[in-house]
Formats: structure tokens, sequence, C-alpha cells
């Protein structure tokens, strides 16, 4: 291995985002070889990296599974208040991490990697993925809510106004939206402008990536057309190694 920015190495490795990464370096808790890590710094093949004491290597196969996370589960990495972690609930061997989170009390589709790159380019907001869910509400929704919402609406308590995005109604309380952006319980942020109130929501599809006939709990490795899609949309050339 040629020398490579320590966050990207990480990254690479499977262990988080770039962006994680740094945030871990911050925190002083990546070391290498047994000094503290600092950013922009770069590592070799023969360097000894650890996050949290731990020893990391580069996993030679890339891989890529879709997961339904069912509702109570929490898309964190270390929460020691949370009952259920989605790092605890995949028992596969190869260390992978989330790209894009759900709150815990949503379920559906969760796409989690440990190719770096694939995960950067995934969760890159002006790449326009789009992401589908299911949202049923309390209350019934009248056409100019609906309408009110494709156009997008300002979330006051993240300054910010929501991108236009696709929505069609199955039934008075349920919505099927899609998204190109994933602002912070943007949904239910979203509903709320309009007086609903969510009572269930549901991530049915990222990308090209469906949850097929997947149950709570259940998880699958993507295809080989699948994953040839997943990072031709990315702007990617799928590795040699990601089907082994």
């Amino acid at each position: 291995m040629e020398e490579m920015r320590l966050n990207k190495y990480l990254a690479s490795c499977g262990i988080c985002s770039r962006r994680d990464a740094d945030k871990l370096i911050e925190q002083g808790a990546v070391t290498v070889n047994g000094m503290m890590a600092v950013q922009g710094m770069k590592v070799a093949k023969e360097d000894s990296v650890c996050v949290r004491g731990v020893q990391v290597a580069g996993q030679n196969k890339k891989v890529v599974l879709a997961y339904y996370k069912p509702v109570g589960v929490v898309c964190t990495q270390r929460d020691a208040h949370a009952e259920r972690i989605v790092t605890e609930e995949i028992k596969y061997p190869v260390r992978v991490t989330y790209a894009g989170r759900l709150d815990k009390d949503s379920e559906g589709l969760l796409l989690l990697s440990n190719d770096g790159s694939l995960i950067d380019a995934m969760m890159r907001g002006a790449n326009l993925h789009e992401k589908e869910y299911v949202v049923r509400t309390v209350q019934a929704w009248t056409s100019e809510e609906v309408e009110q919402m494709r156009q997008g609406v300002y979330l006051e308590e993240l300054e910010a106004v929501t991108r236009p995005c696709k929505i069609e109604t199955e039934d008075a309380r349920t919505l099927r939206m899609v998204l190109t952006q994933g602002l912070n319980r943007q949904i239910r942020r979203m509903c709320k402008t309009q007086g609903h109130e969510v009572e269930s929501l549901k991530r049915t599809r990222v990308m090209n990536i469906t949850l097929q006939q997947l149950k709570p709990g259940e998880y699958r490795e993507l295809t080989k057309e699948e994953l040839t899609r997943l990072y031709e949309d990315c702007g990617l050339a799928m590795p040699e190694e990601a089907l082994g």
C-alpha cells in the first residue's frame, strides 16, 4: 500500500466515513504506531493503526448489505443508553458501517458496507440520490397539504427549506415520498409543518436497492447486478474484489 491519508485509510477499512474518521482523530481515538494521530497525516502498509485501542486492517473483499432495520434499533457506533444498535444486530464476518441513518422510531432499508468511498458517495447530498419512504400519519391529508410538501417546506428547527420531492397518496393517511436529501428527522419535521403527526415511517428503497422480501432484522448481500448499478450511479468503478 502506498502512503494514504489516515481518514481515507480508515474509510477504506470500513470503519466509518472520512468525515467520521476526522471526528475520531479529533477526539484522540486514533493512534498510529502507538502515538496519537493528527489530522492530515498519512500512513503506510507497515504502520499500526488503532481505533480506541483496537488495531484495524484493510479488508480485501468489499461488501454491501441490504438490512431491514426494525423499529427500536439505533443507528450509532457507540451509545451506552441504546438497548439495540445496528453494529451489534448485524452478525457478519466483515465489519461494515451504515450509509445514512434511520431514526430509532423508523424502520426499513439500511445499506451497510466496508467500502468507505462508496459510503461517502451515497451520503453526499449534492449527488441527489433517491430514497423512498412509506409514511402513515395520524390525520388524513388534504391535496393542498400534499402539494405544499412537494414544493418544499421551511423547517424552523434546522433553518432550512426542503428540496422539492415526489409524493403520491396511497390512501387518506398514507404517503409514498421520494427524497433526494437527508436532513435530520426530515420527514417527521416536514409533516409537522402541515400539522401532521407520523404514526409509522418505513424506507423501502435507496437508489436502485429495495427491501425485496426482507423481514425486520434480516439482511442480504447485494447481487452482482445491484452492485454494478449502485457503483455506476455513485460515479465509482466497482472494485474487482467486491464480489469476492
